[in-house]
Order: C-alpha cells, then sequence, then structure tokens
C-alpha cells in the first residue's frame, strides 16, 4: 500500500478525458516526460478517437491500455478506477456528471484529480465522499490546472517562508496577476455557464457560490474577518503600488486557498485574509484599464445570465473540446505574485509563474505532474479525503513544477 492506494493495479494513471483538446495535451506531455516505467492508459467515450490519439502519441504510447468508458457508465467507469492507482481527468463541465467518476474512484481506492473550477461540483463532493475518501485512504484532488495549483501552492509556499523566517501567521494576502497572456479553456468557460444556470435556478446554490468559505471542512469553525468578498470593482492598492481589478478565477481560487488553511488546522493563520486580483499599473492609465476590466466582467457574467446575449456569447466564446493553436499555446505565459503581511510585521514575497498558455499548456504540465506525484506516493502529506493540491500534494508537487520548468518561489521582502 502507498497512501492507502494499493501498487497492484494495472496501471499506474489513466487519463480519462484524453480524446479531448486539454486531455491530448495532458496525454502528450506524460508521453514526453513520464518515466518509462510509468505505466499509463488513455479513456474516453470513442475508440476510433482514442487509436487516433495514440497514434498521434507515436511510441510512447504504443501499448497503452485503452478504456471505453462514459460518465452515465457506471460498470465501466468501476472498470477503469479499478485498473489505476490514479485517475484524471479533463471531461467537464464536472458539475453536469463528474460525480460519478469521483465516486467510482473512491470505490476503487483510486486517486483522483481533476481541472474543476466549480464551486457547487467541489462542494457537492466534499459532502458526499470526503469521510470515506479519508478512511479509504484516497485522495481526492479538484483544481489541479491553473485553477488553482498557482494560488494554492503560493500561499502553501508564504506559510512556509514565514515559518522559516520566524515571521508569525500570515494576515493579509493578495494573488496579483503581473502577466496572463492566453486564454480561458473551453472547458473553463462551459463549467462557468453550468454555474450560472444553477445560481439562476437556486438560492442555496446561489448562496454557497457567494460564501468566501463555501468549500471549508467546518464553517461554523471559521472566523469572521468582517467583508472578504471578492473584488468587483477597480481601486488603487497602496500596498502593491498599482490599480487592481477583479480576477475572473477568484471565485474557486480563494476558497480553495482557505480551504487548504482549514484542513491544516488554521497553519497560515485564524486571521489570515485572502483575495486575488489583476494588476494595472499607477496612473490615470491603470485606473482607465481597472475600470474598463470591471465593467467588462460584469457586463459579461449578466450577459450569461440573460437568454438573448448569453445566445450572442455562445457564438464567440471558446467551446470545450476547442483550443488554441499550438504557436499560440506556446507564445502564452502567467506571472503572478502573492504578496503577505504578518503577524510579526514581515512583508512577504511569493511567485508563481510558467511559459505556455495558462489554460492550455501550463496546466497540461500543472495536471500530468500532478498525477505523476500521486502515482510515486513519494513525499507526500499525511492526508486523505477530498483535498486541495496544497494538502494532498504539497512540496512534493512545488519541486515537480519546478524541475518541469515552473516557476514558485518565496522569500522575505526587505
Amino acid at each position: 500500500m502507498c497512501g492507502g492506494v494499493s501498487a497492484d493495479r494495472r496501471l499506474d494513471i489513466v487519463i480519462f478525458g484524453a480524446t479531448g483538446f486539454v486531455g491530448q495535451l495532458v496525454a502528450g506531455y506524460l508521453a514526453r516526460t513520464a518515466p518509462p516505467e510509468t505505466r499509463i492508459g488513455l479513456a474516453g467515450r470513442s475508440a476510433a478517437k482514442l487509436a487516433a490519439v495514440q497514434q498521434r502519441l507515436g511510441p510512447p504510447a504504443s501499448n497503452w491500455p485503452v478504456f471505453i468508458a462514459d460518465l452515465d457508465h457506471p460498470a465501466a467507469l468501476a472498470a477503469m478506477a479499478n485498473a489505476a492507482r490514479v485517475v484524471v481527468t479533463t471531461v467537464g463541465p464536472y458539475r453536469k456528471d463528474g460525480i460519478n467518476l469521483v465516486d467510482a474512484c473512491v470505490n476503487a481506492g483510486s486517486h483522483y484529480a481533476d481541472l474543476a473550477g466549480e464551486v457547487l461540483f467541489i462542494r457537492d463532493s466534499i459532502d458526499r465522499f470526503h469521510d470515506l475518501a479519508a478512511r479509504r485512504g484516497v485522495r481526492i484532488v479538484h483544481s489541479s490546472g491553473f485553477d488553482s495549483i498557482p494560488s494554492d501552492l503560493g500561499a502553501l509556499l508564504l506559510h512556509q517562508a514565514a515559518v522559516a523566517e520566524s515571521a508569525g501567521d500570515l494576515e493579509d494576502t493578495t494573488l496579483l496577476v503581473r502577466v496572463f497572456k492566453g486564454g480561458l479553456s473551453g472547458g473553463s468557460i462551459a463549467s462557468m455557464k453550468v454555474q450560472v444556470d444553477e445560481m439562476r435556478r437556486d438560492d442555496r446554490s446561489r448562496r454557497i457560490v457567494a460564501d468566501p468559505y463555501a468549500l471549508s471542512p467546518d464553517r461554523s469553525e471559521e472566523p469572521d474577518l468582517g467583508d472578504e468578498s471578492d473584488l468587483a470593482a477597480a481601486k488603487f492598492d497602496p500596498m502593491l503600488g498599482t490599480w487592481v481589478g477583479p480576477f475572473v478565477m477568484a471565485g474557486v481560487n480563494t476558497r480553495v486557498v482557505r480551504r487548504s488553511n482549514a484542513l491544516q488546522g488554521w497553519a497560515y493563520g485564524r486571521s489570515f485574509r485572502y483575495r486575488e486580483v489583476v494588476g494595472f499599473g499607477p496612473g490615470p492609465a491603470g485606473a482607465a484599464r481597472a475600470g474598463a476590466m470591471a465593467a467588462g466582467l460584469g457586463a459579461t457574467m449578466v450577459a450569461l445570465g440573460f437568454g438573448p446575449s448569453r445566445a450572442l456569447l455562445d457564438r464567440v466564446l471558446t467551446k470545450p473540446g476547442g483550443g488554441p493553436s499550438e504557436k499560440s499555446r506556446n507564445e502564452g505565459r502567467f506571472e503572478v505574485e502573492l504578496h503577505a503581511r504578518t503577524t510579526g510585521g514581515a512583508h512577504l514575497l511569493a511567485r508563481v509563474a510558467a511559459d505556455g498558455d495558462p489554460g492550455y499548456a501550463a496546466t497540461s504540465v500543472m495536471l500530468g505532474e500532478s498525477a505523476l506525484c500521486l502515482a510515486s506516493g513519494y513525499d507526500l502529506p499525511d492526508a486523505s479525503g477530498v483535498l486541495t493540491p496544497a494538502t494532498a500534494m504539497g512540496a512534493a508537487l512545488v519541486e515537480r513544477l519546478r524541475a518541469a520548468g515552473q516557476t514558485l518561489t518565496a522569500a522575505r521582502v526587505g
């Protein structure tokens, strides 16, 4: 046994959704970089499409087993999950039927990772499977891509730096997006639309999504730190020295980071406050850009909830299964900074950055390394259940991503 999951499995990793756009990128990454002894399988709905993917991957994947499976076929999901130590899935929107694969993995005793950025789906997964997964030594890890690895591991690195510097607990902490060259994936956009639709129909869903502690393991134990709602308008941040605007991914990332704090016994601090923003620079130009960003994002969210404008957006937004060219993916990049003040008065700074379109190239590296990390079982935190990247893999994933060429650092400023 390793991490609660039997090593006596036919395969180490199965990629579910391997015929989709991001699934193919993850499969390609593993074909290029996984150790030769890693046993990998491909899964999806179409045997013909899986064969075509396998052929494009070339010799490294020539002997990879193939599984025909769909989210509404429990027996096929069970067979796939029982064959592998780790199942990674790129099939979204996850809220629709994704919980069936979580169910299959927990019951099979297999680790699981996905790219879900859907608060309602993750909350459902926690409520239904955290306790059972914990008893079985299984790690269920949501948000293992650009949502929410930079945020989650960045906050973990700040905490580790605070401990190393004897700087006290983290207090006001802000993730600042410095560079975002790329786009949201079609799956992320589809997931956003599914969540918007559910919020329109159901008051309880609206309250969950709006709650800064929506993913807490115990909401009643969370500190009352006042208003921690996500930024919705442009403002000047004197500590950062820049105008800032809302970050579209803050609604899930901030909840994931707060869950990591709580799952670790509030190790970051009971007065840990966390937000995420986009930086636009100082002066009138920065103010104008931040204001335009805030207005545009607000208008888009309203448009997604209104039938006629939704139909127009559906024509232009990227759809699931599609994505940018290889050239565009390679030209992308992201850089984020996480600034924290501590109870000891220190200013800490973490940097997370990577080449490649955040939603595609960088994300495929993050999910691929998460799969390898979970499969190896090496130096993982002693944790199981429905976890976060920081609590499921922590420093082991940080080191893997650094070795893969991504930047993850943290230090005291001044």
